[in-house]
């Protein structure tokens, strides 16, 4: 008799993390207007890196890519 291989099933859970996680920097770098007039490639770069990074900026760090 043969019994099927036991291995853990992939779950969702990181993703959803990732997800929160992405979800959260996005207002966080919106409410410090990291996401308004997004004319030039620095100000699309520094808002993608606030959005990433959003814990430095409750930390009072500037991310403008000057």
């Amino acid at each position: 008799m043969r019994y099927a291989g036991t291995y853990a099933a992939p779950r969702g859970n990181v993703s959803l993390l990732s997800l929160a996680y992405l979800v959260i920097g996005g207002i966080v770098a919106a409410t410090h207007h990291y996401w308004s007039n997004l004319h030039t490639l620095k100000a699309i770069g520094s808002a993608l890196l606030a959005t990433v990074l959003w814990p430095l900026l409750l930390l009072g760090t500037n991310l403008h890519i000057h």
